[in-house]
């Protein structure tokens, strides 16, 4: 019912930037929170920055002042603008939303299929 495609991705040097994006189509109702996750190798799938309710942003601490996410609700899109680049950040980027489908419907977690995003030299 709902799909969340992203985009962006690559290989960047330490020091670079990347610039992801999500873009959510199917029936949606309201978005209630969007947001990224990460997954390196070996290690859980962690929260990189959410927008709740169109009012409230948390980043992790490991991104904060690097990393900045935004929405345009018009478009059901959203982007993870990543500056200064290390290599920790290497990873599995997620786009995640919690949607509600109809007015009648309770939210429910979709996820994108990743993307993912290298930082070497």
């Amino acid at each position: 019912q709902v799909q969340l495609v992203e985009s962006g991705g690559g290989l960047v040097q330490p020091g670079g930037s990347l610039r992801l994006s999500c873009e959510a189509s199917g029936n949606i109702f309201s978005l209630r929170r969007i947001g990224w996750y990460r997954q390196a190798p070996g290690k859980q799938r962690d929260m990189v920055a959410q927008i709740i309710g169109n009012i409230y942003i948390n980043y992790a601490d490991s991104v904060n002042g690097r990393f900045t996410i935004s929405g345009d609700k018009a478009k059901n899109t959203w982007y993870l603008q990543m500056n200064s680049l290390k290599s920790d950040d290497t990873a599995v980027y997620y786009c995640n939303a919690y949607v509600q489908v109809t007015e009648y419907d309770i939210p429910n977690d979709y996820w994108g299929q990743g993307t993912q995003v290298t930082v070497s030299s």
